[in-house]
């Protein structure tokens, strides 16, 4: 790729007159080998992938292998349709359920595009399929926003990390609410200035997010936190839109983000030794799980 950071990635958009998704397929062309139109093809079918995750999550059952979770998502649709006056409103309410559903079709062993991880899966195609229903956009649309998306994760992934292992929940949710909120950005009509600038605002707001997963399962608390990061993520876009910066760069904030991992203990991150995984309540979900010796249950 001819960019390393956000600033470069920025500047060639606005030496070249391109928006950051239309710059990436160009950029995903020359480094496969790919027509453009093949690039966008596979993208365009990724994009189904989610759509169709999204219907599943809300309209088929959802419950996990463990029993643990499940029919979050169509709870939270029914209670904004029962109701009708959710606080976050209409839109974020929407873009929550629908990273629900996804994330817990993960949990179900359900199909999904990791973004940039199985346990951020539902933060993009939550905001980004109730955004295509509510403004009317196209898929093409939507595509070379997962192009965008793709671009801020290709910075964030080769400066700092996107693994929970690595760097803890930080590293994936907050990776996936910044490629979010700067994809979004761009396609609302934002600047690539404004793109880069929600991308360090989302950023910001996840920095020490530990990963902490009861019973090392990809269910608990990272689900709602998939809900959570959807909502962050349409709040750092319309902040950049409203014209409020990151005045520490969006590329300085990444830089923290790998510090930040680097510095954090062993048992927070995706080891399910600390956080609400040791709570006396995930300790003996672990239990139940799995017995006091810590094997499966046949």
């Amino acid at each position: 790729m001819r960019f390393s950071t956000l600033n470069e990635l920025k500047e060639l958009c606005l030496t070249e007159s391109l928006t950051m998704g239309r710059l990436m397929v160009l950029e995903q062309s020359l480094e496969t080998g790919a027509s453009e139109a093949a690039v966008m093809e596979q993208m365009t079918a990724y994009y189904g992938v989610m759509k169709e995750a999204v219907r599943k999550g809300i309209q088929e059952d959802t419950t996990s292998r463990s029993g643990l979770t499940g029919g979050d998502a169509k709870r939270v649709l029914t209670y904004f349709s029962d109701s009708g006056m959710p606080a976050l409103g209409e839109s974020a309410c929407t873009a929550m359920a629908y990273a629900l559903a996804v994330s817990e079709v993960n949990a179900s062993m359900g199909r999904v595009i990791a973004t940039p991880t199985a346990g951020s899966c539902g933060i993009i195609p939550g905001v980004f399929v109730s955004t295509q229903e509510r403004f009317g956009w196209s898929d093409e649309h939507m595509v070379y926003g997962l192009f965008a998306a793709g671009a801020i994760g290709y910075v964030i992934a080769n400066n700092s990390f996107v693994s929970g292992a690595e760097g803890g929940c930080q590293a994936e949710v907050g990776s996936a609410i910044g490629m979010a909120a700067g994809a979004l950005t761009e396609l609302r009509g934002g600047t690539p200035e404004q793109a880069v600038h929600a991308v360090g605002l989302a950023l910001k707001n996840s920095l020490g997010l530990i990963c902490d997963p009861v019973g090392g399962l990809v269910e608990i608390p990272c689900i709602v936190r998939n809900g959570f990061g959807s909502v962050t993520a349409l709040a750092a876009s319309d902040m950049a839109l409203a014209g409020v910066r990151s005045v520490i760069p969006s590329d300085e904030v990444i830089d923290v983000m790998l510090e930040v991992g680097a510095a954090m203990p062993e048992k927070h991150r995706e080891t399910a030794k600390g956080g609400l995984a040791q709570t006396p309540t995930g300790r003996k979900i672990m239990n139940q799980l799995y017995g006091k010796g810590g094997k499966a249950k046949e």
